[in-house]
């Protein structure tokens, strides 16, 4: 850039008129400021051509299936995405509709989107982990994280011989322990024998690891039905609870789907 000094010393010895010294300023000044604008809004375009927003630096998409075909997970890459609707609301009345707390049971560990897009591409692809949505069936038809299965908070309220609940637990890789022995019985009561994982019903050794969601922050459908399940005697280290759930997964403009039945 040339400064107005240089400009003067450079109009003195050409000796410019002074009308034409001050229009070589002007023209270095307009310059400059023009140069620094096309600059800043170069730097504003965000998510236009040529720049992709990926779900994580190094990690532009995954895929995931949902029943049965592949469902492509990204962010949305318009730059005027702006999140509407109910989920973009943030004050509601409370109860219901609480600031949940990050661990809603003990033994459970809460995730973010990055752990989930992990679980997506590991556990969930190779069918040792379940994504569920406990969401109940009408949330669940306006639209899903990929992948997902709907099983709702209210099912594990139930006794735990409901066929219902005998169906899921089975379904998530838990097995019926069946008639068990005296001894047997009396060894597990006193830790003489391992019955980690175990319950006088279900043997939860095999069980799936989980994923569990709901609405977001303020929604208590997943904290129960985490609850739910570790009442049932689902061990709190095979459960995440991911807190986000669908206001933040929303918020990132990632891709959601409609169930198909």
């Amino acid at each position: 850039m040339i400064s107005n000094n240089c400009s003067y010393a450079l109009c003195r010895r050409r000796q410019l008129p002074t009308a034409t010294f001050w229009w070589l300023g002007l023209l270095v000044i307009t310059t400059c400021l023009l140069s620094d604008w096309v600059n800043a809004a170069g730097q504003l375009k965000v998510g236009e051509a040529g720049q992709f927003i990926p779900l994580v630096e190094g990690k532009p998409y995954l895929h995931v299936i949902h029943e049965g075909r592949s469902v492509k997970v990204q962010r949305v890459q318009d730059p005027d995405y702006e999140l509407k609707g109910y989920f973009a609301k943030t004050v509601r009345k409370c109860p219901p509709f609480c600031i949940q707390p990050v661990t809603p049971a003990a033994g459970v560990s809460p995730i973010s989107e990055v752990e989930l897009f992990d679980f997506m591409e590991t556990k969930l692809r190779d069918g040792s982990g379940v994504l569920i949505d406990a969401r109940t069936e009408s949330w669940f038809r306006k639209g899903t994280i990929p992948g997902s299965v709907n099983y709702p908070f209210t099912l594990f309220g139930k006794e735990a011989n409901d066929p219902e609940v005998v169906a899921v637990l089975k379904d998530l890789g838990v097995r019926e322990r069946g008639e068990i022995g005296a001894i047997d019985g009396l060894l597990e009561d006193w830790g003489w024998s391992d019955a980690t994982n175990k319950t006088k019903n279900w043997d939860f050794t095999a069980a799936k690891d989980l994923v569990v969601w709901c609405n977001g922050p303020a929604c208590g459908q997943s904290p129960r039905a985490i609850r739910g399940l570790r009442d049932l005697g689902y061990p709190g280290g095979k459960i995440k609870y991911y807190r986000g759930g669908m206001q933040m997964w929303q918020l990132w403009g990632l891709t959601t789907v409609l169930p198909s039945q």
